[in-house]
């Protein structure tokens, strides 16, 4: 993904620090907008897998610290629910003003209770999805422990969370307790996925089921389990974010794209930028095709020769399983394993120029059935006739022109 550092103001004229995280190409087809968990900030691991996990399916993501929290400016210890609430609102105006409206908004923890609020108060998000959310904001108020007599007596206390030191008003509480998400929630108008761990050790399931339970339809809900109240595990992270891509695809306004490559032809790539992440569409399937990190790309998608490699155990297995199902034979299951180097041709009798080097494609077949021995001596050969090889070992004649573009220049 492409990220953008940005900063917008909030409605108190505090600089609120953001970053805008892009798909590799194209025009993004929806906006999401991300609040992070309580204390936390834009820059927790999990925001970034599931940011990372919606730009791959060309969906753009906003996520930002709220007032006084990672690089924004402010005094957390004057923030509190409704102000990160209206930061959100902010946040969308901005993306609005200079972008498109979010039509996704996400909360993480405290952050989903906000999104939900927000939610109602935007009107026009199509989805909203909630992680490990509480269904009321004052559910907080239990990470606060024995403090909480504190604040109510003197009006202040530094609070200890996560191993850092906040300071918390007695406004804070008093707003927590004022907020009441179980009158707001039915009125949102977008479709609402509410995924949580079964494991969760802050915020208990329970809440997930109050939050379904009080939505109208369209609503569904995932289970996260053997996950971590931080989705700590990366896997857990990328699977919320392609669960979110997934469920909002069905709701998404998406406008006609009017630079999607295409093609008259079999295969088009496109490469944009000075990176070498490339568009593919071959036979009406849209992927990136890049390069190692270690050569310069960004390991996005396949190289040209894992490409083309790949063709070539494609074919192969298709090869073996159309024999196979012609002649009845019991192939449950083939793999086909390839690995292309170039050798030295000292190495091989198969030229008479030494000091060059030929290209050499080693194939190892997995047979899976009750074959005999014959038979997988027999789908071996078959192996080395499918057309792509065939071709690779064929006079291959390749034309290259240019194509005007529509300047005729």
């Amino acid at each position: 993904m492409r990220t953008h550092r940005l900063t917008f103001e909030n409605s108190q004229g505090e600089k609120l620090s953001g970053r805008l995280e892009m798909p590799v190409y194209g025009k993004p087809k929806a906006y999401a907008l991300f609040a992070h968990c309580f204390t936390c900030s834009k820059n927790l691991l999990a925001v970034g897998h599931i940011s990372r996990a919606l730009t791959a399916q060309n969906i753009a993501v906003l996520r930002f610290d709220f007032t006084g929290l990672g690089e924004s400016e402010g005094d957390f210890a004057n923030t509190n629910f409704s102000s990160n609430v209206e930061d959100l609102i902010d946040a969308a105006a901005f993306l609005e003003k200079h972008y498109d409206a979010p039509q996704i908004l996400i909360g993480h923890s405290l952050g989903g209770a906000a999104v939900l609020m927000a939610a109602r108060k935007l009107g026009y998000p199509k989805v909203v999805a909630t992680v490990g959310a509480p269904a009321e904001p004052e559910h907080v108020k239990k990470q606060f422990g024995v403090q909480i007599e504190e604040i109510e007596e003197k009006g202040i206390a530094d609070v200890k969370l996560a191993g850092r030191k906040f300071t918390i008003k007695k406004q804070f509480l008093e707003d927590l307790e004022e907020n009441r998400l179980a009158r707001d929630i039915p009125d949102i108008k977008g479709a609402l996925l509410v995924m949580h761990s079964p494991q969760d050790a802050t915020v208990g399931i329970d809440n997930a089921t109050k939050i379904y339970l009080a939505a109208k339809h369209p609503r569904s809900f995932i289970s996260l389990d053997g996950a971590d109240h931080l989705l700590t595990r990366q896997a857990d992270a990328v699977y919320v974010g392609n669960m979110i891509v997934a469920y909002a695809e069905r709701y998404l306004e998406v406008a006609a794209e009017e630079d999607q490559l295409d093609t008259d032809l079999q295969t088009a790539v496109r490469l944009s930028g000075a990176g070498y992440t490339s568009e593919v569409i071959a036979g009406g399937h849209r992927f990136l095709a890049d390069e190692p990190k270690d050569v310069g790309g960004n390991n996005l998608g396949p190289s040209p020769y894992d490409l083309f490699t790949a063709g070539l155990g494609a074919c192969t297995a298709m090869t073996l399983r159309m024999y196979a199902n012609h002649k009845q034979w019991d192939l449950k299951e083939v793999t086909v394993h390839l690995q292309h180097e170039k050798r030295h041709a000292q190495d091989s009798d198969a030229t008479d120029k030494p000091s060059s080097k030929l290209d050499y494609i080693d194939r190892k077949l997995e047979l899976e059935g009750d074959l005999t021995e014959e038979q997988r001596q027999r789908l071996l050969q078959i192996a080395d006739r499918c057309p792509v090889h065939r071709t690779l070992e064929s006079e291959v004649k390749i034309n290259t022109s240019l194509l005007e573009n529509e300047e005729g220049a």
